[in-house]
């Protein structure tokens, strides 16, 4: 690995090498704390969109390896308007060790790996979100000990973290079944890369307009907010669309009975998720969140030890 970009860039066997450390790193902290692999190194953050748990789970992931983080926040940089996105790579890696980004547009993405001296990473873009794809297969692990054969449901917005999920799921084994209203598919090509990773692993890849469809026999739940960052003029139309597509106790019933049901955050209670499901006994959406420092913190150990 020379920066984290995407999981489709990952064999299933670099996916894996990472969910071990992972779990390796968050028993080594769980039991005293993490040697100081990354001492004297550090780690720039740009961000573009805000964020608590990209923010701080990087930032106590390089403290706890001994390292700093430094924050740049949108106003210091203002990616590709003051400076360009070549020029913040080509200086900003000459002061850091790495640099993880989170943005807008995945292109600025590409940009700065290509002229950047050190490892990138994806913190998140418009794109897809594989800290968190890599962070949710971990979660299901920790939890079930397996992922091969297992069934994951995704009901809602076809967006980055559906795409990130599609290309871990169809590289490890998993089942997928994705339920979006029309207009709010996942994209042609996402599915069609996604499909040709199930075809290698013996994973199923399926879309269908219908939640309850998707939803029978899933070990896994999965929703997201129906309106991302950047999208907020159409919150009032997409409340509307995606009102059937509502996590609730009724969806949850028609799952597996022992389903376990995660949601990235921010969540927005009472749209895609009700309260009594979030913090409900099937609810492992807290566990997720946690395991965010620890799935990142392998990929950290991998790029910058």
């Amino acid at each position: 690995m020379k920066h984290f970009l995407s999981l489709a860039d990952l064999s299933d066997e670099e996916i894996w090498a990472l969910l071990e450390k992972a779990r390796a790193l968050k028993s080594e902290y769980l039991a005293g704390g993490n040697k100081p692999i990354l001492q004297g190194k550090s780690l720039g953050m740009i961000f573009q969109k805000p964020s608590l748990r990209t923010r701080v789970s990087f930032e106590m992931g390089m403290e706890h390896f001994g390292g700093h983080a430094i924050y740049i926040s949108p106003n210091e940089i203002r990616l590709g308007e003051r400076e360009s996105v070549p020029d913040v790579a080509r200086v900003l890696s000459r002061y850091v060790n790495g640099i993880m980004a989170r943005v807008f547009a995945h292109a600025d993405l590409i940009m700065l790996a290509e002229y950047s001296r050190v490892p990138v990473i994806n913190g998140l873009s418009d794109y897809n979100h594989p800290c968190q794809g890599l962070t949710d297969v971990f979660t299901v692990w920790e939890k079930r000990g397996e992922l091969r054969g297992l069934k994951l449901a995704y009901v809602g917005d076809g967006n980055n973290v559906c795409t990130s999920l599609l290309f871990a799921m169809s590289k490890l084994g998993m089942h997928m079944a994705v339920a979006s209203p029309k207009g709010y598919e996942p994209p042609a090509d996402v599915m069609a890369q996604a499909q040709a990773f199930a075809s290698r692993s013996g994973s199923r890849i399926s879309f269908t307009y219908d939640p309850r469809e998707a939803v029978a026999g899933a070990d896994v739940l999965y929703t997201d907010t129906w309106t991302s960052m950047g999208q907020e003029d159409t919150a009032a139309i997409r409340r509307q669309v995606f009102q059937p597509y509502q996590v609730n106790a009724q969806l949850v019933a028609a799952a597996a009975s022992d389903v376990l049901v995660m949601h990235c955050l921010p969540a927005h209670r009472g749209e895609e998720i009700t309260d009594d499901v979030m913090d409900g006994p099937r609810s492992i959406v807290f566990d997720q969140a946690e395991n965010r420092l620890h799935a990142q913190k392998a990929v950290l150990a991998e790029l910058l030890a």
